[in-house]
């Protein structure tokens, strides 16, 4: 395959960190050109976020795959000039600036759109805009918090828990991209021009946990916190082994709750209407949970996974890193590639997780310095001569 199924789609990225460069990510490993605009000197806090290499991110490695790196100072005049030249060029733009700061710029919606009525802008922010939060700062955390997730997530004596990673900002990334090829159907089939992506932290978490509010909208209930269990789902839960290991069950439809009973040599559960009732089962999930639990602390992991895999129910090892790398069906699929890059050497990094049949993603390349293409995009593609790329260079402006 030379070319992805989105070759011809021009992308300018000028949000930082997770949630915005997520959008372009996916973009650009499906032959999008991404352009990714950094303050110079600094750049994205993405670079030095988390575990490093040789200071560098290991994150921003991957997550600023395929992408074009350029410098520009969007606090300047001549940066803002700069970039609207790019956007003239371009189908997408990804920012992720709070609505006060693009105003600063010239760079909110009303601007961008009168300027350049063809382009689809993706504005993700903590709180998304028209509310008396818009302007405030938001990060993944405070999402994860306000959507339910906390509240809902943990023991149940124990505190509101959050996640290890950012998965707000993940997810609002995935929800903006589907919105973005939205937007660029209907511009493009319709005959419509560009529209405003508007996409908070919270919305999109806050859809996945609807159980909370639809349970409180109609019968009044507050969900609390019940560990890994999921009482519609027992028995749901991660149980550990003889020799010290974990494994994760459940057991969402009747069928595959009777054939944990049956893995475990509980015949009488697998013929109990009530235990096969999802209903009246949910009502005895403790029950179940302890008996699955104590089933599986007599076994190792090996001899549990055997059993529960010869009665096709549903469960799995817990995976740490080592294991998920070695996984001979996530292999056999090619869910990690190895990526050479000019610090790192080989690198492996996840591929793209849609598996498209005739057009397939592809990771070209990892996060590059940063300003290595400015010659390119400064040069190539807007045309500037190599003594005015020299000039903004001295002056700051890239």
């Amino acid at each position: 395959m030379t070319h992805g199924p989105l070759h011809g789609l021009r992308v300018v990225e000028i949000a930082t960190l997770a949630a915005g460069p997520t959008v372009a990510t996916a973009l650009g490993e499906f032959g999008a050109e991404v352009i990714k605009v950094e303050q110079p000197g600094s750049g994205d806090p993405m670079r030095t976020w988390g575990d490093r290499r040789d200071g560098i991110g290991l994150l921003w490695k991957s997550i600023a795959r395929n992408k074009k790196c350029t410098t520009l100072d969007l606090r300047t005049k001549a940066g803002q000039d700069l970039l609207h030249q790019l956007l003239e060029a371009s189908d997408v733009l990804v920012a992720g600036n709070r609505p006060s700061a693009l105003s600063r710029w010239g760079l909110d919606y009303d601007s961008v759109h009168a300027a350049h009525p063809h382009l689809v802008m993706a504005h993700i922010t903590g709180f998304g805009s028209g509310g008396p939060k818009s302007d405030r700062p938001g990060y993944g955390t405070l999402a994860e918090a306000m959507s339910g997730f906390a509240h809902q997530t943990g023991q149940a004596d124990g505190p509101p828990t959050l996640p290890p990673f950012m998965l707000a900002d993940g997810v609002a990334g995935l929800a903006a991209t589907y919105a973005v090829m939205m937007a660029l159907y209907h511009r493009d089939v319709h005959g419509a021009g560009g529209q405003l992506v508007d996409v908070s932290l919270v919305e999109p978490l806050t859809r996945l946990l609807e159980t909370g509010t639809l349970a409180y909208d109609q019968l009044g209930l507050v969900k609390g916190r019940s560990g890994n269990m999921l009482p519609a789902s027992a028995p749901r839960n991660t149980y550990r082994s003889s020799d010290g290991r974990w494994l994760a069950v459940s057991s969402a439809s009747p069928s595959i709750a009777a054939r944990v009973f049956r893995a475990i040599g509980r015949e009488d559960m697998a013929c109990d209407p009530d235990l096969i009732d999802p209903v009246r089962r949910q009502e005895r999930a403790a029950e179940v949970d302890a008996a699955v639990a104590d089933w599986v602390s007599r076994h190792t992991l090996d001899e549990a996974m055997s059993a529960f895999e010869a009665a096709e129910a549903a469960a799995t090892a817990v995976y740490d890193a080592p294991a998920l790398l070695a996984d001979e069906h996530l292999r056999a699929r090619g869910t990690f590639v190895g990526v050479q890059d000019p610090d790192f050497g080989k690198v492996t990094v996840q591929a793209p997780v849609a598996h498209l049949s005739d057009t397939p993603g592809h990771v070209a390349h990892l996060g590059k310095a940063l300003g290595a293409d400015n010659d390119r995009v400064y040069g190539d593609l807007l045309g500037l001569s190599p003594d005015k790329i020299a000039e903004l260079r001295e002056e700051g402006t890239i």
